[in-house]
């Protein structure tokens, strides 16, 4: 092998190995729905996405305890 052809072909495995690396660090499914959860229950600590979801779990598993402030406007 040429000198030449060593250095390509070791760029090329550097460049594989960083494209690797950066996957790894990337976007990926479970942390993008861990932050999707915003609302948190104050009786269960449960996660919600959104305030809809949020009032309905709220109705329909602490029905005896009052409405937190944030629900009461939706």
């Amino acid at each position: 092998m040429a000198p030449g052809q060593k250095v390509q072909f070791g760029g090329f495995w550097v460049a594989q190995l960083q494209a690797g690396q950066k996957k790894k660090q990337g976007h990926d499914q479970k942390t993008a729905a861990k932050a999707a959860l915003i609302y948190t229950c104050t009786v269960c600590r449960t996660q919600m996405p959104n305030l809809k979801a949020f009032k309905q779990h709220f109705e329909s598993k602490h029905p005896k305890t009052p409405l937190c402030p944030e629900l009461a406007e939706v």
